[in-house]
């Protein structure tokens, strides 16, 4: 569709609010670079961001308090997560100056379908599922293709395990399935304290974020990893199994126990909401990662791995070198894409 061509008028009046927004934005930079300069704030110091409110930010500092802070005016995309460099006002608070380098993002597109960060420096992506309501593969798988987009390493968790049946039954089957893959499998429980252990584990010394599906129990995990935190947690119908979340801004918790940090949790439904509408198909392929020894082998170049002759991934899984089980997933994932 052609770009609807502006009146003079209307041209002009764009011009004009651009032009107050820059000056507005130079004059803020005036305005912080004379302040830092004029000792009103004190020496450079380390953080990280904890939310974010627009131009203002809550940083935690070296001794782990929260400290409101605004950004320069030349500082754009700070995210949760992100470490900063930061000086302290006279009144409390405090100017973000810089930021440092990411060791990961995390992104999402945006109502117009753009890739936005939301969360920054992050080690693990927990995807939770459950006993109940009963996970589906494919979901898992795309789940697992998402998170290996963004090189963040992923990490399965099936919650309710005191739901399971003795004998563990089919999902068991399809646990040891994803962990002969490399994936790390943690089994955990909110029934009683012994069943997060496994869980903590997993979490300490590192930064997660948790994703999965409405009703799997995240709601509950966070609130028990947090107790000092006022998370509501939505109900769990009866008859539909499904939950809700409640969260709404980015936030990054810091786990303690018995006053020892355990770790660090991002969480927001901007992070749990996690999809794969961004991904072309070869993303999705690479997201498989026992596909990776065959990538390339094809006959022909273009090899969309279906019914060409050649395709060194169909002759995996005749090999038994692909289950097939997975390359359906993934077939199922690529038509979903072209839908």
């Amino acid at each position: 569709m052609s770009k609807r061509k502006l009146s003079r008028q209307q041209q002009w009046r764009v011009d004009k609010i651009q032009a107050e927004r820059a000056q507005r934005a130079e004059k803020r930079e005036v305005q912080d670079t004379d302040k830092l300069a004029a000792g009103e704030y004190g020496a450079e110091q380390p953080g990280r961001v904890m939310a974010h409110f627009g131009r203002t930010l809550e940083v935690r500092d070296a001794d782990g308090n929260p400290i409101r802070c605004h950004l320069r005016a030349n500082l754009e995309g700070l995210v949760t997560g992100d470490r900063v460099i930061w000086r302290a006002g006279q009144d409390g608070s405090g100017v973000v100056v810089a930021r440092e380098e990411r060791d990961s993002v995390l992104k999402r597109p945006d109502a117009r379908g753009l890739l936005k960060p939301v969360a920054a420096n992050i080690d693990q992506i927990l995807i939770v599922f459950a006993v109940e309501p009963a996970p589906h593969p494919n979901l898992i798988d795309r789940y697992l293709v998402a998170a290996e987009a963004t090189d963040i390493a992923p990490v399965l968790v099936l919650n309710k395990i005191d739901l399971l049946p003795e004998d563990g039954g089919e999902l068991s089957k399809l646990l040891e399935r994803y962990h002969s893959l490399g994936y790390p499998v943690v089994r955990t429980t909110t029934a009683n304290e012994a069943g997060l252990e496994p869980l903590r584990q997993q979490l300490e010394g590192r930064t997660s974020v948790f994703v999965g599906q409405s009703g799997v129990g995240k709601s509950s995990l966070i609130d028990l990893l947090l107790p000092d935190e006022s998370l509501r947690i939505g109900a769990l119908s009866e008859d539909s199994r499904k939950g809700t979340h409640t969260t709404t801004t980015a936030r990054l918790y810091t786990m303690n126990r018995d006053e020892v940090t355990d770790g660090e949790l991002i969480d927001s439904p901007g992070i749990r909401e996690f999809g794969l509408i961004h991904l072309t198909e070869q993303d999705v392929t690479d997201g498989f990662i026992e596909f990776h020894p065959f990538i390339g082998h094809c006959r022909f170049r273009d090899c969309r791995h279906r019914a060409e002759p050649g395709c060194a991934l169909l002759e995996a899984v005749e090999a038994g070198k692909i289950h097939p089980e997975r390359f359906a997933s993934y077939r199922r994932i690529l038509d979903s894409l072209d839908a």
